[in-house]
C-alpha cells in the first residue's frame, strides 16, 4: 500500500520572513492520518488553525498567502514544496508570526528539517487527486501571454519555461522538466533559491515587501549580472526555482496530484487560478489509492527515502 506519511518527532527552526523581516519560530509536529497539513498561528491570544487548501489562498503577490477568519500566513510555498517533494501528508506547523521564515531562500533547509525529524509511514492509504482531463488557464496576449496547464499523467511531472529580459537570466537554462518519481527532488530542485532584481527592491519595500531579503537568502541581480559572490547553485537555477514554487503552490490543493503540469511565464497567482479551475470541474479529477504498490507511479513508494 502507498501509505500516508508524517514525521517521527518534532523539529524546529528560527529565521526571518522574506517580506516582513520579522523574526519567526517554526515548529513542525507529527499529525494523525487524514489531518493534512495545518498551519497554526500560536502567537495569538487564541491559536488559529489554517488547513491548507486552494480556496484558503487569499494573496499571491510574490508569494502564496493562506488566510482564515482574517488570520494569515505568508510565503508558505517553499515549505509546502519540501512536503510535496518528500511525500509528507500530515503535519502541524506551529508559527509565531505572519510569515514562514525564508531561511536560505530555497526549500533545502526545510528538506533537512523534515528528514532530520524522520519520516513515519502511517496505517492509512495515501489519497491522490488524479487529473482525468486537461485543464488550462491563460492570461494576456502576445508578449504578455502566460499560461499554466494540468493534464492526465501516471505520476507527477512538471515543466516550466521562463522568459526574462535580463542577460544573466537569459544565459541560463530557460526550460526545466522534473519528474517527482525520479526521487531526485532534494538534489535537483530543493536547493534552487528565490531571486530578485535590485531595480525592483525600492518599489517592493515601499509596498512592505522584501524587507528581510538579501544576498544570504536570495539570488540578487543588478542590470547585468548576479551579485551573489558564490554564483548560482544550478546552471538553470532560475527555472528550477519556478518548479520548486509550483510544487509548493500545487500541493496547497490538499492532496498529492497525479498529473503533468506545464507553465509558461506563470507564478503563484496563475498556479492558484489553475487549482481553482481544476476543482470547479468535478469531472476533471478523481480520488485514487494504491493498495498494490506495483500499480503506483514508478518511484512513489520510495519518496519518503528521497535524498
Amino acid at each position: 500500500m502507498i501509505a500516508q506519511r508524517t514525521l517521527k518527532t518534532l523539529t524546529r527552526a528560527v529565521g526571518v520572513g522574506l517580506h516582513s523581516g520579522e523574526r519567526v519560530e517554526l515548529t513542525l509536529r507529527p499529525a494523525a492520518p487524514d489531518t493534512g497539513i495545518v498551519f497554526r498561528r500560536i502567537d495569538l491570544a487564541e491559536p488559529v488553525d489554517i488547513p491548507v487548501s486552494a480556496t484558503a489562498v487569499t494573496d499571491t503577490r510574490l508569494a502564496s498567502t493562506l488566510s482564515r477568519d482574517g488570520v494569515r500566513v505568508h510565503t508558505v510555498e517553499h515549505l509546502m514544496s519540501a512536503c510535496c517533494g518528500l511525500g509528507i501528508d500530515n503535519l502541524i506547523i506551529d508559527i509565531t508570526a505572519e510569515e514562514v521564515p525564508i531561511l536560505d531562500g530555497s526549500a533545502a533547509s526545510f528538506v533537512y528539517l523534515l528528514q532530520s525529524a524522520g519520516i513515519e509511514v502511517q496505517r492509512a492509504p495515501r489519497r491522490f487527486l488524479r487529473v482525468t482531463r486537461p485543464v488550462e488557464v491563460r492570461e494576456g496576449e502576445g508578449r504578455s501571454l502566460k499560461w499554466a496547464r494540468l493534464e492526465p499523467y501516471h505520476g507527477f511531472r512538471l515543466q516550466f519555461e521562463i522568459e526574462f529580459d535580463h542577460p544573466a537570466v537569459s544565459a541560463t537554462g530557460q526550460c526545466v522538466t522534473f519528474d517527482l518519481g525520479s526521487g531526485q527532488y532534494a538534489r535537483e530542485i530543493a536547493r534552487a533559491r528565490t531571486f530578485g532584481f535590485t531595480r525592483d527592491v525600492e518599489h517592493m519595500r515601499s509596498q512592505g515587501l522584501a524587507l528581510g531579503g538579501g544576498l544570504d537568502n536570495a539570488i540578487v541581480l543588478d542590470d547585468v549580472k548576479v551579485l551573489n559572490a558564490d554564483g548560482l547553485r544550478y546552471d538553470d537555477e532560475f527555472a528550477k526555482h519556478k518548479i520548486l514554487d509550483a510544487m509548493g503552490d500545487l500541493y496547497l490543493v490538499g492532496r498529492p496530484l497525479l498529473a503533468a503540469y506545464s507553465a509558461y511565464r506563470g507564478g503563484h497567482a496563475l498556479n492558484n487560478r489553475l487549482l481553482r479551475a481544476l476543482l470547479a470541474q468535478p469531472d476533471a479529477t478523481e480520488i485514487v489509492t494504491f493498495e498494490d504498490e506495483r500499480r503506483a507511479p514508478p518511484g512513489f513508494a520510495q519518496l519518503a527515502l528521497a535524498r
